[in-house]
Parts: C-alpha cells; sequence; structure tokens
C-alpha cells in the first residue's frame, strides 16, 4: 500500500462530456457577441430577420380534437331536433284538447237545439189537436141546437152526480187551469193520476198512485153506460199510461201534458180506451 492511500484526493471529479458542451457553447456565443459589437462602427449592422416555426400538431392529436368537434355537433344536432320534436308534440297535445273541447261544445248545442224543436213540435200538435177538437165540438153543438134546439149533448142520459160522486166530479172541475207537473201530486200542479187519486180522495176512497193500478181498480163498464165519477183510462187495462175522472155529459176532466195542464174536454178531444166504476 502506498504511504499516500490514507490521503484523501484532492483532485475536482471530471465533468460529463455534456456539461462541457453546454460550457462551450455558452463561452463562443459569449466571444462572438463582443467580436460583433467591436467591429459594430465598420460595418453596418443587416436586419436581421427571424423566421418562426409553428408547432405541429401531432396527427393523433389532430384526430381526437376532429372526433370531439364532430362529437359536440352531433349532440347539439340530436339536442335541436329533440327539442323541435317535444314542441311538436305538446302542440298536438294542446290542438287536440281544443278540438275535442270545440266538438263537445258543437253536439251539446246539437242536442240542445234538437230537445227544443221537438218540445216546439209537440206543443204545435198539441194545441192543433186541441183546436181542432174545440172546432168539432162547436159544430156538434151548433148542430144539435139547430135540430132540435137542445144544448143537450150525446150523453143526454147521464145521471146527475150525486153523493160521493158529486164529490169527486165537485173537486176535479175546480182544478181546472191548475199545471201539469209530472210525479206531482197537488195542490198546485197534477199529473194524471194525482188528480184522479186526490178527487177520490174527497169521497174517503184511496185509490193507488199509479194510473196503470188505477185502471184494475173496481168494475170495468162500457163506454156507452157512463156515469159521473167513473175512472176513464188509455192504454190496455193494467198497463194503462194515463187516466181522467168523468163528469158527464160527455166530457172528462184530466190533467193532460205540460202545454195544456188540466183541462175539461169532451170525449171526442182524446176517447179513452176503457173505464172503471168504483162507486
Amino acid at each position: 500500500m502506498s504511504h499516500t492511500a490514507h490521503i484523501p484526493s484532492h483532485r475536482k471529479p471530471r465533468r460529463s462530456a455534456s456539461k462541457l458542451a453546454v460550457r462551450a457553447g455558452v463561452a463562443g456565443g459569449v466571444l462572438s457577441t463582443l467580436a460583433m459589437a467591436g467591429t459594430a462602427s465598420a460595418t453596418p449592422v443587416e436586419p436581421v430577420t427571424e423566421t418562426l416555426e409553428m408547432p405541429v400538431l401531432n396527427m393523433d392529436l389532430g384526430s381526437e380534437v376532429s372526433s370531439a368537434v364532430t362529437t359536440a355537433a352531433d349532440n347539439s344536432r340530436a339536442a335541436a331536433v329533440e327539442g323541435e320534436l317535444n314542441a311538436q308534440e305538446e302542440n298536438a297535445r294542446t290542438g287536440a284538447a281544443a278540438e275535442a273541447k270545440k266538438a263537445k261544445e258543437e253536439a251539446q248545442k246539437k242536442a240542445d237545439a234538437e230537445k227544443k224543436a221537438k218540445e216546439e213540435a209537440e206543443r204545435k200538435a198539441a194545441a192543433e189537436r186541441a183546436s181542432r177538437n174545440d172546432g168539432r165540438s162547436s159544430l156538434s153543438s151548433k148542430s144539435t141546437s139547430d135540430e132540435g134546439g137542445s144544448t143537450s149533448d150525446d150523453s143526454a142520459n147521464d145521471s146527475v152526480a150525486t153523493g160521493s160522486a158529486a164529490a169527486i166530479v165537485s173537486f176535479a172541475r175546480a182544478q181546472v187551469g191548475k199545471a201539469y207537473v209530472m210525479g206531482a201530486t197537488g195542490p198546485s200542479a197534477y199529473d194524471c193520476s194525482g188528480l184522479v187519486r186526490a178527487a177520490y180522495k174527497q169521497a174517503n176512497i184511496s185509490l193507488p198512485r199509479m194510473s196503470q193500478d188505477q185502471s184494475l181498480q173496481g168494475t170495468k163498464v162500457s163506454l156507452s153506460n157512463l156515469q159521473p165519477g167513473d175512472i176513464l183510462y188509455w192504454g190496455s187495462r193494467g198497463s194503462a199510461y194515463h187516466v181522467a175522472i168523468y163528469v158527464g155529459g160527455g166530457k172528462f176532466v184530466g190533467a193532460q201534458n205540460p202545454s195544456t195542464g188540466i183541462v175539461e174536454r169532451s170525449l171526442s178531444y182524446d176517447m179513452p180506451t176503457g173505464a172503471v166504476r168504483i162507486l
């Protein structure tokens, strides 16, 4: 072993070739600058033109950017189309609702108009029928007067109402002029069976409420053998749809319909189907 081996070396470490090259480059640059400055007064300085080079995009990066732009554009178009479809759908719903409402209103107006026309036709028909029957009654009375000078009608053989029959007939005639109302039983309005039932109540006789049942009461009698107080019915017995009270003299009192109300009419006004006698 050397006798100097224990003494640490003071030699500087070697610099790497790259570092030396950098330093050499820097020194060379400085010397070149000084040399140019020294000759600046003698030699005119040429303008330095530098060319800047734009960075070149990596092809893969350009593809990714292009793809992202395309995707964003597609998404924008899809959103616009969806928004347009939603708007059209909402408009369609609104339009359908409006059309349905309009159709319903028109249907209701048409139904109301038809109902009104039907009621008007029924009123006119009832008025014409009443006018014709009144005309026939007048002609019949005139003919009888001209022939025999008498005001008696075809039922001159009717007996005079007495007792319970008189009470029934008197009550029925007292209601003439009042209103006809379906289901009414008095005292200001009646329907047909309600009037008959109320009249018989004056004689302390209780009758069923409905015309069908009233036509089944008592004994069936011929229309040529009527007496005051008999119940007249229209339709078949047991299925009658209308009833009235025979008051004598070939006439009856009945609650006819909403147009006429309660009236006293000749049998020829509306000939009944049959009659029953309860008294």
